[in-house]
C-alpha cells in the first residue's frame, strides 16, 4: 500500500488502513472504497495522508490489527484512569491500567516498529491519544537501548501518566486556540508537578515513573521546566519521553497549528541533541525510527518520485524507494527500485 497524499486521493481507490478517532474508533477501516464524498470528508476534519491499496507496492504492510485493537481499548480506558486518580480509587485504577500494560507487554514480546508509529487519526481528544502514542514510541526506544523489563514497563507507563496533570490545569488553557499569556504559561508549566502529586498521594508508583511525570519537560541544557534542572540530574527515563513526547506532539494537528512534516518533525529531534535531549538518546531515536513512512511518496533531487519501500538500518533518511510513473508524463512505467544509501548523490527534496 501507498502513503497518499488526501488532494492525491481519487475516487475508487481502496483505504489501505484504518483510520482512527482520537477516542479508539474506527472512523473508516482498511478495505473500504473510497468516494469522493469519504475523500472530501476527509479533508473537512484535517487528515492530510492517508494510506491507500496498490498492488505494485503490496509487500508494504502498516496494519498491525492486533496493536490497533489493542491501542482501542488503551485509548477508552485513560478516561477512567484519569476518573480513578482524581477519585482516588485505587481498584478502578488498577483494573484500567492493566489494559494500558497489556498493549506495553505486546510491544515488548510482539510489537514491529515499522507498523506501529505512523498512525492516520483524527483529533478530537487529543491529549488521551498522544498519552498512547508516545508511550508506543518511549517503549520501542526502551527496547533499543536493551533496557530490563522493569524499565521498559516503567518507560512505557511513564509516558502513558506524564500529562495528567494537566487534568488540573483545565481545558480552557491546555486546548486554548492560540497563544497562551504568560499567567497562562506559567500555569500550564506547573502540569508536571500536578501530575506527581495526583499520583505519589494514593498510588503506590516506582519513582522512575513519577520522575518520568515530573521531569518530562526539563532539558539537558536547564532550561526546560518546572525546576530547571540539567545533564544527569534528570532520569534518562524522563528524557526519552521528552524525545518522543515532542516528536508526537508536532506530528499531529493542534488547535494552534498545523501538524509538521515528517522531516521537519525529525530534524527539530536532532537539532536539540545536546541542548533539550540528552545527546545518545537522539542517537537511538535515530537508530530507531526512520524519517519518512514505509508507503510515502518522495520527490527526488532528480526529480524522480518513488514510494518508500525498505529502511535501511542506522540510515533513517536513506530509504529504498520504488517508483512506479515516468517523471515527466506521470504515467505508469515498469517499476523500479532505488536504493538511496547506494546513490549518495540523490537527495530527497519533499515527501508529497
Amino acid at each position: 500500500m501507498r502513503l497518499e497524499l488526501i488532494n492525491r486521493v481519487v475516487d475508487g481507490e481502496i483505504l489501505g488502513k484504518s483510520i482512527l478517532t482520537s477516542e479508539g474508533k474506527v472512523l473508516l477501516r482498511a478495505g473500504i472504497k473510497l468516494t469522493n464524498q469519504y475523500i472530501n470528508k476527509l479533508k473537512e476534519i484535517g487528515v492530510i495522508y492517508i494510506y491507500v491499496e496498490d498492488d505494485r507496492l503490496n509487500d508494504i504492510c502498516v496494519e498491525d490489527t492486533r496493536m490497533l485493537e489493542m491501542k482501542k481499548h488503551a485509548i477508552k480506558n485513560m478516561a477512567n484512569i484519569v476518573k480513578s486518580i482524581n477519585n482516588c480509587d485505587s481498584k478502578l485504577f488498577k483494573k484500567n491500567i492493566r489494559q494500558v500494560e497489556e498493549l506495553i507487554n505486546y510491544i515488548i514480546d510482539d510489537g514491529n516498529v515499522s507498523t506501529s508509529v505512523y498512525d492516520i487519526k483524527t483529533f478530537d481528544n487529543y491529549t488521551y491519544l498522544h498519552c498512547i502514542d508516545t508511550s508506543i514510541m518511549a517503549t520501542f526506544m526502551g527496547l533499543s537501548f536493551k533496557f530490563k523489563e522493569a524499565d521498559i514497563k516503567d518507560l512505557g507507563m511513564g509516558a502513558i501518566l506524564h500529562d495528567i496533570g494537566k487534568t488540573k490545569v483545565g481545558n480552557v488553557i491546555v486546548n486554548k486556540p492560540g497563544p497562551l499569556t504568560p499567567e497562562e504559561f506559567e500555569e500550564m508549566k506547573r502540569h508536571p508537578s500536578y501530575g506527581v502529586d495526583m499520583l505519589k498521594e494514593y498510588y503506590s508508583i516506582s519513582q522512575n515513573i513519577l520522575d518520568i511525570v515530573q521531569q518530562h519537560h526539563e532539558r539537558v541544557d536547564g532550561k526546560g521546566y518546572p525546576n530547571k534542572i540539567s545533564g544527569n540530574k534528570i532520569n534518562k527515563l524522563a528524557n526519552i519521553v521528552s524525545i518522543c513526547d515532542v516528536y508526537d506532539a508536532v506530528n499531529n494537528d493542534r488547535s494552534y497549528r498545523k501538524k509538521f512534516k515528517p522531516n521537519e518533525a525529525y530534524e527539530l529531534i536532532l537539532s536539540g541533541s545536546g541542548s533539550a535531549f540528552e545527546s545518545d538518546n537522539v542517537l537511538k531515536f535515530k537508530e530507531t525510527f526512520a524519517v519518512y513512512p514505509l508507503g510515502s511518496c518522495l520527490k527526488l533531487s532528480n526529480d524522480i518520485e518513488g514510494y518508500v519501500i525498505k529502511q535501511n538500518s542506522n540510515y533513517p533518511d536513506r530509504p529504498v524507494l520504488r517508483v512506479l510513473y515516468d517523471s515527466e508524463t506521470k504515467k505508469p512505467i515498469p517499476f523500479y527500485e532505488v536504493d538511496l544509501l547506494k546513490n549518495p548523490d540523490i537527495t530527497v527534496e519533499a515527501i508529497i
